[in-house]
């Protein structure tokens, strides 16, 4: 008996629907499903009720872990893929499956071969009048009760014609049909589950076994792995490789699962996801929808209301035509925010069940959507689920993306982005290499990585991490690359930037209790080295040079403030102490740092600032020192009137074609404060008229002209609307 060949459209909800009615009409001894050989071992794992779609098989090289590469390749599928209607059918009736595409042995990428750049259903849709080939998909296939396997394969073989397929695609299918040579001598009754393009291939007569022989013959074999892995329908539309991304996966999967009323079952869970979201939607809005939304496939002659109708009817009636709100419905709706689960037994590399265990015993289910995830590092739970982010990130496993934190401002306070993403689990079989546990894989990475650190910045942050990371057996190992670059590192400028780092990481230590004592000989001695550096590197720069280093100056100042050694910071003072002299942006900055430590009183700013706000300095250099001096805040000016004066005498007194140049960089300057900040400066400024010694100022009302005033009155009133009272 010649087989039953299902040619079908992969994730296809019309093609699932087919298939099954197909199977149990037919009643097949065997089945043949389009997929990797090397599964069938895995085919009982989807019987089984923990396993709910989307999922994915997934084949690593099995020398992945010792670095060969992240090399992986992924068979996704969804409840409302044909394929996977075809295991669970063979599941229930006791029928065995076969995988028959391709070994992936045979190398990797060879099931994503292109067809020449020929889009099928797009030459079919474009056949039937149609320019969207979604569109005409749903009408002739997800929209109708009867099966099109026929029509399909007729189709296909036209499109195929005579033309010669690709050298990939042409193994692929010789394989397939050595497999179903073997099917046909062993089964009488066999069924086959394909991609529709490959249907003509497969159709009898086929050519001789000899033939398929050569052209497999000499193919690449790699030794592999195999697993079922969780999949997302974001990734699914997304997805390029095997049976081609579908964009509109939520949907599809309604149309799966919806036993009736499908536009108004749709308009409901669109109404709830802009509820939950704080959107007005009534009952009556989902009414006129539904109505739209038929109206609309009624005009257009569709069998049924499709994505586009139901998105155009969303948009007018749901969401008040904002694209805001339809994105929303897009993102969590038309793809859906799904992430399917695995039997915890499925097999699996240690280092990834160890994460799953560490999953499940701090609460941390994984999930296709980005949640916030405020941690309270004083409670032992999420002081755990901290280390374990900070360890997954050492691996390259971006679980949890660090954010600002929303409550609070202590060091006590962690903020996380988390979302799973079904990739992650080919990085954990190539981490697995380092350990089988996250601790031990997390340490040897920090351990390797500060060998191969060619700076002093990088191990820097090395340093951070492991310490958040909670590695102790890899923190001796960082420190001591930490302090060999530090000796090798001449740079005064890279010993300033790597100071702030390596404070953090102390703050953080006090926080997680954590023995730090030979982190502070290294930075006692990082300090001490720039003290001695920093006179010969903060001399002779010009401008741009001045502002960087007066950027790695507050670093090195505001690192100090966290490390709470007094010795330190007096020292560190008595070279400021040294350097305030300077010109420009930097002298600026020393004085106020000065100023704020208590090194320095207001009587020495004023004459400072008097110095260096003469007629006989460039006013250039007049506004980088003021620049300096203010950065950080204008309160200063606010709460002392002396200073408020002298710079607000030096403004005045700029000429104007000299103004013009320093404009920007006051407009700089000013742009840093606070509205409030610079709201009381003016008012602050406005008052210095009628103080004392404001002589020589001009009050508001004495710069008004009463006849230039009288010009622009009667536009005013109109504006106002009082035209009348003119």
């Amino acid at each position: 008996m010649s087989p039953l060949l299902l040619g079908v459209r992969h994730h296809g909800p019309g093609s699932a629907r087919a298939v099954v009615r197909a199977l149990d009409a037919y009643r097949p001894e065997v089945v043949l499903i389009e997929g990797p050989p090397e599964a069938d071992a895995l085919v009982g794992f989807a019987q089984r009720e923990e396993m709910r779609p989307p999922v994915a098989l997934l084949a690593y090289p099995a020398d992945l872990a010792k670095g060969a590469g992240r090399r992986a390749s992924f068979w996704p599928f969804a409840d409302f893929s044909p394929e996977w209607q075809a295991l669970r059918w063979a599941g229930r009736s006791a029928v065995p499956v076969r995988f028959f595409d391709l070994p992936a042995a045979h190398g990797f990428g060879t099931e994503e071969v292109e067809r020449d750049g020929r889009d099928p259903l797009g030459e079919l849709a474009a056949a039937a009048g149609y320019d969207d080939p979604e569109r005409w998909w749903e009408d002739v296939i997800e929209h109708r009760t009867h099966d099109a396997f026929a029509a399909i394969a007729e189709a296909m073989t036209e499109l195929r014609g005579d033309k010669p397929a690709p050298a990939g695609e042409q193994r692929r299918e010789a394989y397939m049909r050595t497999q179903l040579r073997k099917a046909t001598r062993e089964y009488e009754r066999v069924a086959v589950v394909s991609g529709a393009w490959h249907v003509p291939a497969l159709t009898a007569p086929l050519p001789p076994a000899s033939h398929d022989a050569r052209t497999l013959r000499g193919l690449p074999r790699t030794k592999v792995t195999m697993t079922w892995v969780p999949w997302t329908h974001g990734r699914l539309a997304s997805w390029q490789g095997y049976g081609a991304g579908v964009s509109s996966p939520g949907w599809y999967h309604h149309l799966f699962t919806a036993p009736d009323r499908v536009i108004t079952r749709w308009m409901v869970a669109v109404a709830r996801v802009l509820r939950d979201e704080g959107l007005a939607v009534s009952s009556a809005h989902v009414i006129e929808a539904v109505r739209l939304a038929e109206a609309l496939a009624a005009l257009r002659g569709r069998p049924l209301a499709g994505l586009a109708e139901v998105t155009e009817a969303t948009r007018a009636a749901l969401c008040d035509g904002d694209e805001l709100r339809l994105a929303l419905v897009a993102r969590k709706v038309v793809v859906g925010e799904r992430l399917g689960e695995v039997p915890e037994d499925v097999p699996a590399a240690p280092l990834a069940r160890d994460v799953a265990a560490a999953q499940r015993r701090l609460r941390l289910p994984p999930s296709a959507v980005v949640k916030e995830l405020d941690l309270d590092l004083r409670r032992p739970i999420d002081l755990d689920r901290s280390r374990l982010l900070h360890r997954l990130r050492l691996l390259d496993v971006d679980w949890g993306v660090p954010g600002e934190p929303r409550r609070g401002k202590g060091t006590f306070w962690e903020s996380w982005q988390l979302e799973w993403r079904p990739e992650f689990a080919v990085d954990l079989v190539a981490a697995s290499g380092y350990g089988t546990s996250v601790a031990e894989a997390a340490s040897a990475v920090a351990r390797s990585r500060a060998a191969a650190a060619r700076g002093l910045g990088e191990v820097t942050v090395l340093v951070e991490r492991c310490l958040l990371a909670d590695l102790p057996d890899a923190f001796d190992t960082v420190l001591r690359a930490l302090d060999e670059r530090a000796a090798l590192d001449t740079d005064v400028v890279h010993l300033m930037a790597a100071l702030p780092g390596l404070a953090r990481t102390l703050r953080y230590g006090d926080v997680r209790g954590t023995d730090l004592g030979s982190l502070r000989s290294v930075i006692a001695g990082l300090v001490v080295r720039v003290c001695v550096g920093l006179p010969a590197a903060a001399t002779g720069l010009d401008d741009d040079a001045a502002r960087e280093m007066r950027g790695h100056v507050d670093g090195v100042h505001s690192a100090l403030s966290l490390v709470d050694d007094a010795e330190l910071r007096d020292r560190w003072l008595g070279v400021l102490e040294r350097l305030v002299d300077l010109a420009g942006t930097l002298g600026g900055r020393l004085t106020r740092l000065l100023f704020d430590a208590g090194r320095m009183d207001h009587d020495e700013v004023a004459r400072r600032m008097g110095l260096v706000l003469t007629v006989g300095v460039p006013p250039g250099t007049g506004a980088g020192w003021i620049e300096g001096f203010l950065d950080g805040g204008g309160l200063l000016l606010v709460h002392d009137e002396r200073l408020l004066r002298l710079v607000d005498g030096w403004l005045v007194a700029i000429p104007d074609d000299t103004f013009v140049s320093v404009l920007p960089l006051l407009r700089r300057t000013f742009s840093q404060f606070t509205a409030p900040e610079r709201r009381l400066i003016g008012e602050r400024v406005r008052s210095l008229s009628a103080a004392p010694g404001g002589q020589g100022r001009i009050a508001p009302e004495d710069r008004l002209d009463p006849e230039r005033v009288a010009m622009v009155l009667p536009t005013v009133r109109l504006l106002l609307g009082r035209e009348a009272t003119t």
